[in-house]
């Protein structure tokens, strides 16, 4: 297999119901860049958040498109709008929180591999309302891939 050209417009790509909460659309899979990278949007209400967890083979770069969440990153706390970026390299732990009444990103991972977790831990999107939230799920997927370690708890006061 090798990589092929792909051009996605506003609103295409593959609509899937994350079960950690959030409407990801796939802009660009796994077997789109021969497994050099993938990409989703993902919508996400207020009050969503993360466990703690690392991705130990695959390095996320994230750039936040509307809203505002609070990462953690390596220990430190960060509030983040609308035009900000974060690279988080393989290893090292991070999670995030919804701030805002709705959130919007982009996240790339490299190298793709680990599409498996996300699209093992998804659903296919039937319409645009929410989904199904599952942190069972998150967590047996994440075992079962061994893409994505879960370290603990969301280290944020719930809501």
């Amino acid at each position: 297999m090798s990589a092929t050209p792909v051009v996605r417009v506003e609103g295409e790509g593959i609509k899937r119901w994350f079960y950690g909460g959030g409407t990801h659309t796939w802009k660009v899979t796994n077997e789109d860049t021969d497994g050099a990278f993938f990409m989703f949007e993902d919508v996400m209400e207020q009050g969503k958040m993360t466990p703690l967890h690392k991705h130990p083979k695959n390095d996320e770069l994230t750039y936040l498109l509307e809203g505002e969440i609070l990462s953690r990153i390596d220990g430190v706390e960060h509030k983040l709008g609308a035009g900000s970026v974060t690279f988080v390299p393989r290893g090292v732990e991070h999670a995030f929180v919804v701030l805002s009444p709705v959130a919007k990103l982009v996240t790339v991972q490299n190298p793709g591999d680990s599409q498996a977790f996300y699209w093992n831990a998804s659903e296919a999107a039937t319409n645009d309302g929410p989904g199904p939230v599952d942190f069972a799920r998150i967590g047996q997927v994440a075992q079962e891939t061994g893409q994505t370690e879960i370290l603990g708890p969301p280290p944020f006061p719930h809501p």
